[in-house]
């Protein structure tokens, strides 16, 4: 039994390395640029590009973007793309934890430093060192958790609620916020010098009423994702489906692009779903969007 346990124990370390390398090779694939879906000719290259040259520096970004236009896909590609790969991607929305609660999250706390604090927490900055985190939401934090945030990037040190010394961590920050932060810093809602740390370099996402050439490549890789997870398989749309979901202005972006082909999808019976099956919406949208086009857009679509 000892002779086996010893063989196994033997063998059960190269196969989980080359396990690992696989998977590791597995999420480069899936959260490369390329998984941002785009045309040719989309606006969407030219971010791609410049957040390709800075990702192997280690500087911050900071993206900018309306709701559900790919901001965290973004950053998770400027991670897999740079020098940290291999070092841990943590993404916290800042908006949706109450200051008290995100300190913790980010910074970690000690043991009785506040009620409810029964063990120890290693914070996500802590357990993110050597790797990358995204700030989402960077926009909605209090001016008060603004200034915490400051001291960590112009020191580089965590102190953990309750803690009485400082640690160093090495830690790449992408932010990422819906709101125009530089309008922010000229309204006093958002820091200057917060500001100018995290925006060494700005990337801006387009939104899906920007990017219509995008979105029936975009709509059919959505499609096949959702076929397999739902095991209901399609051939695609109809010519007349294509053309109402590139003529509607997609306000929530590609989650509400996600959700408008979900239900398509459940509720389709043939091999294409026809535009019968689009919400009321969103085809009163794209025959708004039809009927105030210009002449010269509709040529070149």
């Amino acid at each position: 039994e000892y002779d086996r346990l010893s063989l196994e124990l033997k063998l059960s370390v190269p196969v989980a390395e080359v396990r690992l390398a696989e998977q590791h090779e597995r999420v480069l694939r899936s959260y490369h640029f390329d998984a941002l879906v785009r045309s040719p000719g989309s606006p969407l290259n030219e971010v791609c590009r410049r957040a390709a040259q800075v990702a192997a520096f280690d500087i911050p970004v900071l993206v900018l973007g309306e709701t559900g236009t790919g901001k965290e896909l973004l950053a998770r590609a400027i991670h897999y793309s740079s020098l940290r790969s291999e070092r841990p991607f943590f993404a916290v929305n800042c908006g949706a934890i109450p200051d008290e609660l995100l300190e913790s999250e980010l910074f970690g706390h000690r043991k009785g430093s506040f009620t409810g604090a029964y063990a120890n927490r290693v914070g996500l900055l802590d357990q993110a060192d050597g790797g990358t985190i995204l700030l989402d939401e960077i926009g909605d934090v209090s001016p008060a958790f603004q200034v915490k945030l400051l001291r960590f990037l112009q020191e580089g040190e965590i102190r953990p609620v309750g803690a009485n010394e400082a640690k160093r961590v090495d830690v790449r920050v992408v932010a990422a916020t819906h709101r125009d932060l530089a309008g922010e810093v000229k309204a006093g809602r958002f820091r200057e010098d917060l500001y100018y740390r995290l925006s060494a370099m700005v990337l801006t996402l387009p939104p899906l009423r920007e990017r219509r050439g995008d979105l029936p490549v975009l709509a059919l890789r959505i499609l096949d994702s959702l076929s397999g997870t739902h095991g209901k398989r399609t051939k695609g749309f109809t010519e007349e489906a294509l053309a109402c979901i590139e003529a509607y202005d997609w306000p929530g972006n590609v989650r509400e692009l996600q959700n408008e082909l979900t239900r398509m999808l459940v509720l389709g019976g043939g091999e294409l779903l026809g535009a019968d099956l689009l919400s009321p919406h969103v085809l009163r949208g794209a025959s708004a969007s039809a009927a105030n086009a210009a002449p010269s857009d509709i040529a070149v679509r």
